[in-house]
């Protein structure tokens, strides 16, 4: 099976593990079309990403790489409660070579507000939960 790095990917499931989780700047950002608000900060970047992917019942490449100077690229399918989902992820790296800024595209709409308020529930009880869906009219 090809590197996942190398923006030549084959399919992989959940085994598939981003370099960028474990190499986010001190002051990483995180914005989602599930998310209110943006996430500031390696610790709620990284708590946030992994409860995402343990949503997740799998993840189909499309593709992962390099793209520009300073960016990773990300392209798969998923599902979440038997819903699937087409995710993009964008992650841009400082000067140091560390994850910056990403930014994550869930469509569609529909499994995009399912994963919104799964993620809530799963951040219950926390200062991350605000950055999801509360209920189904949207709070």
């Amino acid at each position: 099976m090809p590197d996942p790095d190398t923006g030549n990917a084959a399919t992989q499931g959940l085994s598939y593990y981003p370099w960028w989780l474990d190499n986010l700047a001190a002051d990483a950002t995180l914005e989602g079309a599930a998310m209110n608000g943006t996430a500031r900060g390696a610790e709620a970047v990284r708590a946030i990403v992994v409860k995402a992917r343990e949503l997740y019942e799998f993840q189909d490449f499309g593709f992962t790489g390099d793209f520009g100077d300073d960016g990773f690229l990300e392209i798969y399918d998923a599902s979440v409660q038997g819903e699937p989902l087409k995710v993009v992820v964008t992650v841009v790296r400082n000067a140091a070579g560390q994850a910056q800024d990403l930014a994550v595209l869930h469509r569609p709409r529909t499994a995009l507000l399912r994963f919104s308020r799964l993620m809530h529930e799963k951040f219950a009880g926390t200062p991350l939960a605000e950055h999801f869906l509360a209920d189904e009219a949207g709070r």
